[in-house]
């Protein structure tokens, strides 16, 4: 089948419902995803059924109409090519998208999706998270802050939770492992001003592996000490 063919069918499946316009845009998406993927490295999954379940489904399975309203200002922390913001974006038009990425190369792709999709209010930053969420301009100025298969919980917590302002929400897509993350993760949520509001398991069409996206809430401020500078998340993960 095409990619359209395989979109229509896995949305379907997920309970999701595309107008042709989106199709058309997912599929110009997926057209350069594969052509700049020759030239560099974006994704590991090329073919038209797995992009459409495990990066666009996938991609789609943190909107939730009670977190995501319809203006929402949005930041994808670690975006590399584009997942999940860009889908995100496509499915509701009038959020207000961030694209941030440490590869220059990645941003020069992700800007060229943004023009050949004619999406408007996207802006995309070549940044590391660290960097990022100390710039007066883009810390706790989202209402949500999402991420996917960037670092584990504790990690990504501490590289997203400033970007969110109080009362809005950080949403991980995680994998297999997301119970165990989640609990490994609670004290540093805490200490970075947030709780953890939900955890909604995800059964994505044809797989039959277990994920979930964890939905944070930002109740208060994040301390000015964090994020700490780049490299020491990771290799010393907050409250752990």
């Amino acid at each position: 089948m095409s990619f359209v063919e395989e979109l229509k069918s896995a949305s379907t499946k997920y309970g999701l419902s595309l107008s042709e316009k989106q199709l058309e845009q997912f599929n110009r998406y997926f057209e350069l995803l594969v052509d700049w993927n020759t030239r560099m490295n974006l994704t590991a999954i090329t073919e038209p059924h797995d992009v459409a379940v495990k990066h666009i489904v996938d991609s789609l399975s943190c909107w939730r109409g009670d977190y995501f309203k319809a203006d929402a200002s949005v930041i994808d922390v670690g975006t590399g090519a584009g997942f999940p913001g860009i889908p995100l974006k496509i499915f509701q038009p009038g959020l207000k998208l961030t694209l941030l990425d440490s590869l220059k190369k990645r941003i020069n792709f992700l800007q060229t999706v943004v023009d050949e999709l004619e999406l408007t209010d996207v802006t995309c930053i070549h940044s590391r998270a660290e960097e990022g969420a100390n710039n007066k301009n883009l810390r706790e100025g989202f209402d949500i802050a999402v991420s996917r298969a960037v670092a584990r919980m504790t990690v990504l917590s501490e590289y997203c939770m400033p970007f969110v302002k109080k009362g809005g929400y950080f949403a991980a897509l995680k994998g297999m492992k997301f119970a165990e993350e989640r609990e490994e993760a609670l004290k540093a949520i805490q200490i970075l001003g947030g709780r953890v509001a939900d955890t909604m398991e995800v059964k994505l069409p044809d797989l039959d592996d277990k994920r979930a996206v964890i939905y944070v809430q930002k109740v208060k401020n994040t301390p000015k000490a964090y994020p700490r500078r780049a490299g020491i998340p990771d290799k010393n993960p907050l409250g752990v």
